[in-house]
């Protein structure tokens, strides 16, 4: 049995599953991902606790429930993996560019390096106007760091490295709008885009997304498709250039993406704070070195990506409210199964929680001051898996879920303190960038 020496976790921003060439999307967006899945333990059914950045990723490193961050103004107030790994006598460091997840939130927490890609200083305000920054004046229109420089920051790092294990986390943000893949990738797009074009485009489908045209939805589904397709392509250079180095033999290596985005199938683009399956089903790829390769059907939550780096490295923690995914695989016990998934609302008011096993799906709204239901729903995931038929009156299995999650909001509704008030007065800030074109 070959022993983990290492850990590399790779998260997307913004990826679904089902625009995937190897989760049956008709277009070829990902054919390294499609080889990498045959040689994998792919996950056909996983799904993040959250629709978006700032209570999916949280939860993603720290395997903890999103609301225990945006209960406290959306810091990351629980030990992630790499302050476990950290601890543990491992080398650590991150590479990105999404402020959201930056040390102005104190994602910093245990890594040796930890390049965000903030140029000016701590404080939560000023990271997001670095980010403008970046984007309007520096960097010629791109907001984020590309997937092709992220990987040549980390290789580097590694290439640097003493004897001894490391911890890496690198978080691509190319599918995060606005859409314009680089050239040659821009191949599913009858005409190419300029950056401000693409901008307003993807600024349209937030603010009047009831006036997107056809035709300009078409573009902004083959502008993401490209990124994707680009991404894929920076993808199979990270891992060819982890083979390379001889590291696969004894490394542990976690492909994953925070959430999806929608292109109005339910009256909205991007990912706001919803929990359709196009924002909370995600790619999951495990490459073990003692693991064959496995499609692995079963439903599963990303909350299960730390119990399984913790498995890795020699450790576990007993209070977190996943197992580690081989074990769940090993788990007979499938008939029941379900994972849990909420997100607090864009005016932080309400929280939605949503239950889901195979078949069924709940969804309930709540307030966070009373606890007071505002709606709940229910979906049929095999009949309609667009989710465009809500059933109101339960019965049966979709009972039992209700019964699940009400239960489960009753233990998770918690209440929004003095660091979300502030964050509220931080959004003056962003509405003004967006104003900019920064959203």
């Amino acid at each position: 049995m070959a022993e983990i020496q290492n850990v590399v976790l790779l998260s997307v921003d913004a990826l679904r599953a089902d625009h995937l060439s190897f989760h049956g999307y008709e277009r070829d967006t990902s054919p390294f991902l499609a080889d990498l899945a045959s040689d994998a333990v792919s996950f056909d059914r996983a799904i993040s606790p959250s629709s978006h950045t700032r209570e999916a990723v949280p939860a993603l490193l720290t395997g903890r429930y999103p609301d225990t961050f945006a209960n406290n103004g959306y810091r990351l107030v629980r030990s992630s993996v790499g302050d476990r790994l950290s601890a543990a006598g491992y080398a650590t460091a991150a590479f990105h560019s999404n402020p959201y997840v930056s040390r102005a939130y104190d994602f910093d927490s245990g890594f040796d390096v930890f390049d965000d890609n903030l140029m000016l200083g701590q404080n939560r305000l000023v990271a997001l106007f670095e980010r403008f920054l970046n984007k309007f004046v520096l960097n010629k229109g791109e907001y984020h760091t590309r997937a092709e420089e992220i990987n040549e920051q980390s290789l580097g790092w590694i290439d640097g490295l003493d004897d001894g294990p490391f911890f890496l986390w690198n978080h691509y943000m190319d599918t995060h709008g606005p859409y314009n893949p680089p050239v040659g990738f821009d191949r599913f797009s009858e005409r190419s885009v300029s950056n401000s074009d693409a901008q307003r485009l993807y600024q349209k489908s937030i603010k009047e997304p009831e006036n997107v045209t056809k035709e300009e939805n078409r573009l902004l589904i083959d502008l993401y498709d490209g990124e994707i397709r680009y991404l894929d392509a920076q993808l199979r250079h990270m891992i060819d250039g982890l083979d390379e180095r001889g590291l696969l033999e004894d490394t542990l290596v976690i492909l994953t993406a925070d959430h999806g985005d929608g292109f109005d199938e339910h009256g909205y683009y991007t990912h706001p704070r919803r929990l359709h399956e196009e924002l909370l089903r995600v790619p999951l790829l495990v490459l073990h070195p003692d693991r064959d390769p496995k499609r692995v059907e079963k439903l599963v939550s990303t909350l299960s990506v730390v119990p399984t780096i913790l498995a890795a490295a020699g450790g576990q923690d007993d209070t977190l409210p996943r197992d580690d995914l081989f074990a769940e695989i090993e788990d007979e016990s499938d008939g029941s199964r379900t994972v849990f998934a909420s997100a607090t609302g864009e005016d932080g008011d309400v929280r939605r929680f949503a239950v889901r096993d195979r078949r069924y799906k709940v969804v309930i709204e709540r307030r966070l001051d009373d606890g007071e239901i505002v709606s709940e729903t229910g979906f049929d995931l095999h009949a309609d898996p667009g989710e465009q038929e809500q059933i109101r009156e339960f019965d049966g299995r979709l009972t039992e879920l209700h019964d699940q999650l009400y239960t489960f909001g009753n233990t998770r509704l918690g209440t929004v303190d003095a660091e979300m008030e502030a964050e509220k007065l931080d959004s003056e800030i962003e509405d003004r960038l967006e104003v900019l074109g920064y959203k």
